[in-house]
């Protein structure tokens, strides 16, 4: 049985290379070589995105490996993947992507409570250099912020 709210896939790196203005939770439409293949955990949202076509919005380039017990008629591991959104956040979505040159970025890949494949998407927009440096340098304070005290609790 799934675990509620098991996380199968997250992209670490996207909160690094873009500010994350919007979460939206969002369905993905799926095979069942597809659901079966990410009950096994085995999925990669690090290189992919969210797309416009049509009237709709697609991940593209997330990568679900085969099912190992699946046939020939097993799934492409990187195909085009339909989100399932209501059509107000989608109207929403497509403004910012194509009005203020927005990115929607997929942050994570999880089981709901019903056991649904659900992806959190992000209105993102990029990083230049200096924030990045900025982020991590900011990540490096925190983690010797927590140390020191961690080390005064001590004495």
């Amino acid at each position: 049985m799934t675990q509620v709210g098991k996380t199968i896939a997250e992209n670490r790196r996207a909160r690094f290379d873009y500010f994350i203005d919007d979460v939206v939770e969002a369905g993905i439409m799926l095979t069942g070589t597809e659901v079966k293949s990410l009950r096994g955990g085995r999925a990669n949202i690090a290189e992919s995105y969210a797309a416009v076509e049509g009237k709709e919005i697609v991940l593209i380039n997330a990568d679900i490996p085969p099912y190992s017990g699946g046939n020939r008629f097993n799934h492409e591991p990187r195909r085009h993947r339909k989100l399932l959104l209501h059509r107000k956040q989608i109207d929403k979505l497509v403004g910012a992507v194509q009005r203020e040159g927005r990115t929607i970025i997929p942050l994570k890949l999880y089981w709901n409570e019903k056991g649904l494949a659900k992806l959190e998407i992000g209105l993102a927009k990029g990083k230049k250099l200096h924030d990045k440096r900025e982020t991590a340098a900011d990540r490096d304070w925190q983690r010797d912020k927590a140390r020191l005290m961690k080390g005064n609790r001590a004495d």
